[in-house]
């Protein structure tokens, strides 16, 4: 494990605004052999290891192959999801001489196969993308299926035949997950209106606040949120208005307050990040190779309905969940309708 690393999050020493973390590997009846807790792996996170949201799922992935599977692990948070900073950051994590980098989040794609060419003995792995090379693979949770499915929710639930969509930026996971919301909501209700809005930063509190608010002056009564830190809006603007409900995505947000979370579009990122170092640990991970996990699998990828949801819904849903997995229905991923600005 580098020196450095561990160092640095001892003494709490930020690197241009991103935080760098080492942990040793869990002992006891829950770690790996001790030839697997010798392997090192290390995490870039665009963004916050704690944003209630994507990265930390992705975190978490990462911390359960530290418990369960006994390898040390390394992780650097709050790096700028541009290229250059990302190619830089990944840089630094394999110098480190850990076995295996994963870049979690389609943003890093281009960046990780820049950078997996100059340590061709390292496995690197992207989660939420579709690129391989020679020591590179693609690890995916199809979060699409399970937005689909909450878009064919939001169509059945709606009084007013609007309903919203919000994210941030625009990796391609993130647009195949709105496209696929909006076809949902086509299936069950062709006659809604999606207003669809990526406002170009995830975790603005008061920038989500403030598109929610727009898109309930609009009419919109339920609200699909692709969001890390920045969520909490999107909860402010229906508190304050009263007229519209939400639905999150990653992890289980009914949970957390279902009054105001109609359902959540369950898509567990940090599976994708598990099994790949499992992969390793069984040593049967391939280079080059691209990997999906979807509704087949409930404990990754489902969607969640507060108690409230009609069972006739319910039921609905439960079909077409059904039909999904067995490739009765195929869920689009492309998008050309309007987009929702707000000024």
């Amino acid at each position: 494990m580098k020196l450095e690393l561990a160092v640095l999050a001892a003494i709490g020493i930020a690197l241009t605004g991103c935080s760098a973390q080492s942990v040793a590997p869990k002992t006891g009846e829950n770690a790996a052999s001790s030839s697997a807790s010798k392997l090192e792996v290390a995490m870039l996170l665009a963004g916050s290891a704690s944003d209630g949201g994507f990265m930390e799922s992705g975190f978490n992935g990462l911390q359960r192959a530290h418990d369960q599977l006994g390898v040390e692990i390394s992780y650097k948070e709050g790096v700028e999801p541009e290229k250059a900073a990302l190619e830089s950051a990944l840089d630094e994590l394999a110098s480190s001489g850990v076995d295996m980098v994963i870049a979690h989040g389609g943003q890093n794609a281009e960046a990780a196969k820049t950078v997996a060419q100059r340590f061709p003995e390292t496995m690197f792995v992207v989660t939420q993308a579709n690129v391989t090379g020679p020591n590179l693979s693609s690890y995916e949770v199809l979060q699409e299926e399970s937005a689909w499915l909450a878009g064919a929710a939001a169509g059945l639930l709606t009084e007013t035949n609007v309903v919203g969509h919000m994210s941030g930026i625009r990796p391609i996971p993130g647009l195949k997950g709105r496209a696929a919301f909006v076809d949902g909501v086509a299936h069950t209700n062709p006659q809604a209106t999606v207003l669809s809005n990526f406002s170009g930063d995830q975790d603005d509190i008061e920038l989500s606040r403030k598109i929610a608010v727009a898109e309930i002056e609009e009419g919109a009564d339920y609200i699909f949120t692709m969001l890390n830190a920045g969520r909490p809006g999107v909860t402010q603007a229906i508190q304050e208005t009263g007229r519209a409900r939400q639905f999150g995505n990653v992890r289980d947000f009914t949970q957390d307050d279902a009054k105001v979370f109609a359902g959540s579009a369950v898509a567990d990122s940090g599976a994708a990040a598990f099994a790949a170092v499992k992969d390793l640990v069984g040593g049967t991970f391939q280079a080059g190779s691209s990997h999906h996990i979807g509704l087949e699998n409930p404990d990754a990828v489902r969607l969640t309905l507060s108690e409230d949801i009609p069972q006739e819904v319910r039921a609905k849903i439960s079909d077409l969940a059904t039909k999904i997995a067995a490739d009765e229905i195929t869920v689009r991923t492309e998008y050309t309708g309007p987009e929702f600005d707000v000024k």
